[in-house]
């Protein structure tokens, strides 16, 4: 059905933004595999869903941050979500806005791959 993976990842980011991990569980393949620029401190790949609570802990401790979604392009099992990233630094308490990519790909229904991508160097600079 057209828009049903659309869906599936709007509710994913509805569940982030109120930080409810119980709602994002249920969305992702027991075999997630999530990756993100190594050079990041929160970066790497990870596996399964204990891999995406170790990730978004890493993500939360150095940043508050919500994602503002400007774009959806559904591209069969695929979803590339376009926008920003924006929060604040928790060490410093410098506000950012960051623009980010993230591809998900779908299987039956449930995330089997999340690859997030932002402006690197421009996050570096803002975490000091």
């Amino acid at each position: 059905m057209k828009g049903k993976n659309k869906e599936i990842i709007a509710r994913l980011y509805e569940a982030f933004g109120q930080r409810d991990m119980t709602m994002m569980s249920t969305l992702f393949d027991p075999n997630i595999e999530v990756r993100q620029s190594s050079l990041l401190p929160w970066g790497g790949t990870y596996k399964g869903f204990k891999g995406v609570v170790d990730l978004a802990t890493k993500l939360l401790e150095k940043v508050d941050s919500q994602i503002k979604v400007d774009e959806f392009v559904e591209a069969g099992d695929q979803v590339i979500a376009i926008g920003w990233t924006q929060g604040t630094v928790r060490s410093s308490g410098r506000k950012f806005k960051v623009r980010a990519v993230h591809v998900w790909t779908l299987k039956k229904g449930r995330v089997l791959r999340f690859e997030a991508y932002i402006d690197t160097p421009k996050m570096l600079e803002l975490l000091g």
